[in-house]
């Protein structure tokens, strides 16, 4: 986020949503994270003083009025965010598409007030809602002439206003990098991909695994990538003529490799180049006509809506609900019905006529067979997805390979993180293709002196996607006391180049490296570090691979202990979580779980602070919510240990509420990577061995490579919208060397967000939201806060 320096900062004190009402509603194919955003909605109206009404199944509920439009309170919307689909309905609504149908519409909304509306839906939904705007003025004309409103009304209510929220799990909306539910939909995708690996490695098995995706193939792209598929068919790349003959070698190539299974996903609107359709049973029959191999189908259907929504999904929809009131109020008769969303780690309002233009426009260029430009326009993290699998996913044969006669080694440093493994994996592969001999190193810098490196090929890195924890091993042992050892082992093994994925220690280790440069030749040679810790705190980067997995993990045990504390009434719980002295799962797990309260290092807290948080949780036990959630970061203070938070909070909420303990500890840094967390480490992972090839080729004199300057040895990062490349010196005036954390951190920006959704009064800086882009001018760049 930029810095406090280049602009003044403008709060939303000063907007006021008094005399104001908004309604809000869900419509078309509901998604995961919905709820959330309802919720954040209807609490923010309420913060703002606003009036705030649901609007029950869609635009069906708008039509037939009635108990479907109804005033909300504070305490409608508890217990909600952990919920998947939408509590306040949808239906598709034919009368709505009549002008009589949305002519009772406007009359419903008319006599209750309401001139702001807040759609949740996919691009009919909002198509739908902008239709409605459009019109707005010559509806209340004619329900006056019919003598249902007077003259004073249609005045009073000249405008609508519209903002829309996009919930779709196909991710199908062009402007918007993720929309609410896709996140989630992967989640379900890949749970059902690694379950069905397992039974197919037993069997030797093809598994045809058909996603949804009528007319967008990114959940079967991505899952692709995330899971290591044989073969993807998706609507907007289809295969080339002869693809049956390609795709059936490429099978028994894999089997001959001794990879006991193959998996191919297909997306439910796959086409061939003649647009006909590829159906799952299509492709099962060629398996077995042509191979013979045992193959089965699994279709995964209405399960990739279901469950429970991902910790992405929940903080995506909390921020779009909070912006899309902020666009709301800000909104005048004059600006266009905007969308709000995401771009890169950002929010931005963009005209929803412009997307939804865009996106019909893909579906025309497929309709008329232009599918590289379909790719194109479905904006840059589609096409980045696209050629990373491109890349991964088919070995070239060796004689066609380049040979650069360069070695490059990889290593994991620091605490293990979900994701490694597919950092590595891309790594090996990318490496590989690129002409490189690669070789892992185990057990980070101490193997590394103790000459644990070893060649490793293509087909080693199988299956790693989806792997948790580090299979090289790792080591949180910094590199200047084996400088001697480490400097031979690169002579030994003739190293060119060193990609470290780690953590903060794997950015302390390449700052001591670069500057050993001056004694050991062996050090001038290109270095790249690719984050990965579950703390999220290594400067020059926004996330870091493990931390999606690591707040996926706190939210779910959120989610079970909310349930135990509304079970038992009257509850408090405090849950310590990991991160150093960096606030990142804490303060995000908070929000997304629907935290009272996080406490962080970051932002210092005294006793008065832990007596308003008594009190508020006292006033919370008054209502029908009768259950708190307090998260505490390990290193936030030393002397408000968690014993003396839940101890405080016990004598002070005697007869009142009782309280529970609990330290989650390194569960946090278990399990199976997420599907942002694969796809992150796949793609960071990718682009850092392209930059040490040409980092290479740029050094290559005379027969060696020598690299001695700054830019030599980098991290690559993601930063707002972009990935970037940073030398590590130049992030030392960034960094905090004693609590192991960069200086500015953008996540505190969302802090006040938790506060408000807890009911808190505070202070919230909008300062960078509010501008209204073009679609066409998001850079195509945006990496994404998305995968």
């Amino acid at each position: 986020s930029r810095s406090a320096m280049d602009h003044q900062p403008k709060f939303f004190e000063n907007l006021s949503g008094a005399g104001k009402a908004i309604a809000v509603l869900t419509s078309g194919g509901d998604a995961q994270g919905m709820n959330a955003a309802v919720r954040a909605v209807v609490r923010m109206g309420i913060y703002v003083n606003a009036k705030v009404y649901f609007i029950y199944e869609g635009y069906q509920g708008m039509v037939d009025g009635g108990d479907n439009i109804v005033e909300v309170s504070w305490e409608s919307v508890s217990s909600i965010l952990q919920v998947g689909g939408t509590v306040i309905g949808s239906a598709r609504c034919k009368s709505f598409r009549t002008r009589e149908g949305r002519l009772q519409a406007a009359l419903n909304l008319v006599r209750r007030g309401i001139t702001n509306l807040c759609v949740i839906g996919g691009d009919g939904s909002l198509t739908g809602a902008n239709l409605f705007r459009e019109e707005w003025s010559g509806l209340l004309e004619e329900l006056a002439q019919k003598g249902k409103i007077d003259a004073e009304a249609v005045k009073k209510y000249a405008y609508l206003n519209i903002v829309g929220m996009v919930g779709s799990i196909d991710n199908d909306f062009c402007g918007t990098d993720m929309t609410i539910g896709t996140d989630s939909a992967l989640h379900r995708i890949i749970e059902v991909v690694d379950a069905i690996m397992t039974t197919a490695q037993s069997h030797q098995r093809t598994f045809v695994l058909e996603v949804m995706g009528r007319h967008c193939g990114y959940l079967a792209l991505v899952s692709a990538l995330a899971c290591g598929a044989d073969w993807v068919f998706i609507p907007e790349y289809p295969p080339e003529e002869g693809w049956e003959d390609t795709m059936c070698v490429k099978l028994s190539e894999n089997r001959a490799r001794k990879k006991r299974l193959n998996i191919i996903i297909v997306a439910e609107g796959a086409i061939d180049c003649h647009n006909k359709p590829i159906t799952s049973e299509k492709v099962k029959d060629l398996v077995v006509q042509r191979l013979g191999f045992d193959t089965r189908v699994t279709i995964l259907g209405h399960v990739q809506r279901g469950g429970t929504p991902s910790a992405f999904d929940r903080i995506l929809a909390s921020r779009m609900g909070v912006e899309a009131v902020l666009a709301l109020l800000e909104a005048t008769p004059d600006t266009p019905a905007c969308v709000v969303s995401l771009s890169g780690n950002q929010a931005v309002r963009l005209p929803l006529m412009e997307c939804v233009q865009m996106t019909q426009e893909v579906q025309k260029a497929m309709d008329e067979g232009r599918f590289l430009e379909a790719v194109r326009l479905r904006g840059r993290s589609f096409e980045n997805n696209l050629n990373t699998y491109k890349l991964l996913s088919n070995k070239r044969p060796d004689a066609e390979l380049p040979k650069t006669n360069f070695n490059v080694a990889v290593l994991n440093v620091g605490a293990p993180a979900a994701g490694m493994n597919a950092a590595v994996r891309a790594a090996v592969r990318v490496g590989i293709t690129e002409g490189h001999k690669i070789f892992a190193v185990i057990d980070g810098f101490e193997g590394f002196a103790k000459g644990k490196i070893k060649e490793i090929s293509w087909g080693d890195v199988g299956g790693w996607t989806g792997q948790g924890g580090s299979i090289l091993g790792t080591k949180r042992t910094l590199p200047a006391k084996y400088l001697e050892k480490i400097a031979e082992q690169m002579r030994t093994n003739n190293i060119n180049a060193l990609m470290v994925i780690g953590g903060f220690e794997a950015y302390l280790g390449l700052l001591e490296l670069s500057a050993a440069r001056e004694k050991y030749d062996e050090f001038c040679v290109p270095m790249v570090m690719v984050p990965a810790t579950v703390s999220n705190n290594v400067p020059g980067s926004d996330f870091s691979i493990g931390a999606d997995t690591a707040l996926n993990t706190i939210t779910d045990t959120c989610d079970r202990i909310k349930q135990s504390a509304s079970g038992t009434k009257r509850r408090v719980f405090i849950i310590e979580t990991m991160g150093g002295y960096c606030g990142y799962l804490a303060n995000m797990g908070g929000l997304a779980a629907g935290a009272d309260a996080a406490y962080i290092f970051e932002e210092q807290f005294d006793i008065r602070e832990l007596q308003a948080n008594v009190e508020h949780l006292t006033e919370k036990m008054k209502t029908s919510i009768q259950r708190g959630l307090v998260l505490r970061n390990e290193n936030c203070n030393e002397n408000y240990t968690t014993d003396f938070i839940y101890q405080l909070y016990s004598e002070e909420g005697k007869g009142v509420f009782d309280c529970r303990k609990n330290v989650l500890g390194h569960m946090q840094q278990g399990g199976a990577p997420s599907p942002f967390d694969r796809n992150f480490g796949t793609k960071i992972s990718a682009k850092a061995m392209q930059w040490i090839s040409k980092k290479l080729k740029e050094t290559y004199r005379k027969g060696k490579v020598f690299a001695n300057t700054d830019d030599s040895v980098c991290l690559l990062g993601m930063r707002r919208r972009n990935l970037v490349f940073q030398p590590v010196v130049e992030l030392k005036s960034e960094t905090d060397f004693v609590h192991r954390i960069p200086k500015e951190q953008w996540w505190l920006k969302l802090r006040p967000l938790m506060k408000i959704l807890a009911k808190y009064k505070t202070s919230y800086d909008v300062s960078d939201s509010g501008q209204l882009e073009h679609v066409a001018m998001l850079p195509k760049e945006a990496e994404t806060g998305a995968i």
